[in-house]
């Protein structure tokens, strides 16, 4: 960049701890990341706002804190490769990195718009999410800085939420392996109980010292220890990264902590079925819930700790260091660090230059352009539905939170209580859409309200995903499955499912989809996450074509009713219905992009050995102590190693002015080593 196009900070008189790089660094830092969470507020809002009131998803609170210690783990490689620009570079290739950065962040946001398109939206949301924040520290900064950042941003993917296919699917088959292990335990300790599976979950039945019988203690897949494995792997991956030592002992701990927090789930379990037996069923449960998935990830980090240390001697937060005689903090004239053990001192200087402040002001346009075409991951509601009505026999559930048709008769059946003990939701309810006319089919309507997210069920994954996990056949047999939009703007996606009940034979279809709405609760409007699913029998498959349709229409019209939020905008609608296609085709420029980097540095590399050929024989020594000494090739170890190999000495000051010769021809280069998060300054080819 031209002198005269810098902006230079450095005249200023700035307060000691507000250096001119550090405020640089904290403005184009601040832009990163304050475009990134803008972008993503209301998804990351949706996400911790389950994990503040569901178990399976809590460990995502731990997330933010865990990424802000990697990153401050990693200030002082940071504050050395953030400077760093691609002013040695061939003009053809100066510009790549950038032009990678804007692909990658490009494909995040087309991925995000997709997402708004599809039945999962928040977990294309939450994929698009380091992907973006990748491609922004592209743009401003260097592939140095991306790589130091690398496994920071990765530890972001989870915050996408797990399939609940996988879950019910993992969980199912753990709760049946965890309550066997447990009523083996409890058998051996000549405490009786015996194990059945009447009820789709295993229960464990037990009877108390004195003979009173319990009520039965089902392992459900809140039991299972899923959540706590999902939680604690999040932990044992970061404790496997931090940890000083070699990658082998990483993988182990992490194969190690697996089972650990499994095994400690069926601690749990044995634990409860004694104090059962001893204690009653009331206190058993107190004790169950008292060791809950945090507990349980809280006690299996400390083994796992404790395995680290004493079976691995690994050091988790510093290693022993050889001491550098040679440290010099007051280096001299030219030279930023020490010419012995390589560690930078004073990383180079940060100045604001106006393409910095170009790419400032871009991002902070495409931002606001961005939210002002944003799709939300749900369809959010206009109407404030009415749930209850007063009437002179009390309240009652009202029949205004459905239309009313020409072709239907509205009518309120039930409660559905024991559904939401089961899965924790705020209110289920039944209706029944009784047809006018003969020859359509009764409808079923099921209204679902829960606080959080996930509390909401899937019908494939209950029917099918869930029996099969626990090895049993399905309870369901699979004719149809397919996702149809009943709003084309804004989009309202619905999942049909037809299948047939493997005990009975009978015929269902359902169409459900998810919504966003506030309800008029206690005097309050609270914003809750709904589920409707609209319910048919016919008597047989020839039927169904005909109620699908019927399904569809009656759908249409509830969605209508619910009143959903403003339209998308036409450029909104035509990025999320070919965000697919318009996202692969950025991908594949981004790799083009990569592809033609790596085939230009191989052209560099064959005429840089071209180069060597024509040089000196001292200066091929010195290239050729370069490639033969190992990893960090500090000034003392490359002048260790030309020593080995011509039997002469050379002072440190002539071989690094003999390095940086090399280096202005563009035959070397130096190099900032990472070693245990501590930049030092190495040469390399």
């Amino acid at each position: 960049m031209p002198k005269q196009l810098e902006i230079s900070i450095s005249r200023l008189h700035w307060p000691a701890a507000l250096t001119p790089t550090r405020v640089a660094f904290a403005i184009k830092i601040s832009a990163v990341f304050a475009a990134t969470i803008t972008i993503f507020y209301q998804d990351l809002a949706l996400l911790f706002s389950d994990a503040l009131q569901n178990e399976t998803t809590s460990y995502m609170l731990a997330i933010p804190l865990i990424f802000a210690y990697l990153v401050y783990r990693k200030r002082k490689m940071l504050r050395a490769v953030i400077p760093l620009n691609g002013d040695h570079q061939p003009k053809n290739t100066r510009y790549l990195d950038s032009l990678a950065g804007i692909l990658l962040a490009a494909t995040a946001v087309l991925l995000y718009w997709y997402g708004s398109y599809t039945f999962t939206p928040i977990e294309y949301h939450m994929l698009a999410f380091p992907l973006f924040l990748a491609g922004l520290v592209l743009v401003f900064f260097n592939p140095q800085t991306l790589r130091q950042l690398a496994f920071p941003i990765i530890f972001l993917f989870f915050l996408v939420p797990p399939p609940s296919e996988t879950l019910y699917a993992i969980g199912s088959t753990l709760q049946v392996v965890s309550a066997e292990a447990a009523n083996n335990i409890v058998n051996f300790l000549h405490i009786p109980s015996t194990l059945t599976m009447d009820s789709g979950s295993p229960l464990i039945n037990i009877s108390m010292a004195d003979g009173t019988p319990l009520a039965p203690f089902q392992v459900d897949i809140t039991c299972s220890g899923i959540y706590s494995l999902i939680g604690f792997s999040v932990f044992a991956v970061f404790i496997a990264y931090v940890i000083r030592d070699k990658p082998w002992k990483k993988a182990a701990l992490i194969l190690m902590g697996i089972p650990l927090v499994y095994l400690l789930n069926i601690v749990r379990i044995t634990t409860m079925l004694i104090i059962g037996y001893n204690y009653g069923d009331t206190i058993a449960l107190q004790a169950f819930h008292t060791l809950g998935g945090w507990i349980l990830i809280f006690i299996g980090t400390l083994f796992l700790l404790l395995i680290s240390e004493k079976a691995f001697k690994t050091q988790i937060f510093s290693t022993p260091q050889v001491k550098c005689h040679q440290c010099n903090p007051e280096p001299q004239p030219g030279r930023n660090y020490c010419g012995g053990c390589g560690k930078i001192f004073q990383p180079t200087t940060t100045k604001l230059h106006k393409a910095d402040l170009a790419k400032i002001a871009s991002i902070i346009i495409i931002t606001v352009l961005l939210l002002t075409i944003q799709a939300p991951a749900f369809a959010v509601n206009q109407s404030t539905p009415t749930i209850t009505v007063n009437t002179p026999s009390g309240q009652q559930y009202s029949n205004q939170i459905f239309p009313q048709t020409n072709q239907y008769t509205l009518t309120f059946l039930y409660e559905d209580t024991s559904f939401e003990a089961r899965t924790g939701q705020d209110l289920s309810l039944v209706y029944l859409y009784a047809p006018t006319n003969e020859s359509n089919e009764p409808i079923e309507v099921t209204l679902e309200i829960s606080s959080t997210q996930i509390s909401l069920h899937s019908w494939e994954t209950c029917l099918i995903t869930w029996p099969t996990g626990q090895g049993k056949q399905p309870l369901a047999t699979q004719i149809d499955l397919r996702d149809i939009t009943l709003i084309q703007n804004p989009p309202v996606i619905s999942r049909y499912f037809a299948f047939t009940y493997t005990t009975t034979n009978e015929t269902q279809v359902v169409l459900y989809w998810y919504a966003t709405a506030n309800f008029l609760i206690n005097q309050t409007y609270q914003e809750k996450h709904v589920e409707i699913s609209l319910l048919a029998f016919p008597s047989s498959t020839d039927e169904l074509p005909t109620l699908q349709q019927q399904l569809v229409t009656l759908g249409t019209e509830i969605a209508n009713y619910w009143q959903p939020a403003q339209a998308w905008s036409q450029a909104t609608m035509l990025l999320s219905q070919n965000g697919l296609t318009l996202s692969t085709a950025t991908s594949m420029a981004l790799a083009a992009t990569i592809i033609y980097y790596e085939a230009e540095t191989r052209k560099t590399r064959k005429s840089t050995q071209l180069a060597t050929e024509k040089l000196t024989s001292m200066s091929r020594e010195i290239v050729k102590a370069i490639q033969e000494t190992k990893k960090p090739a500090t000034l003392q170890n490359i002048a260790s190693t030309l020593q080995k190999n011509t039997g002469q000495s050379m002072p440190l000051e002539q071989l690094e002015h003999k390095l940086q010769e090399l280096e202005n021809t563009g035959i070397i280069r130096s190099h900032i080593y990472n070693k245990n998060d501590t930049p030092l300054h190495t040469w390399g080819m």
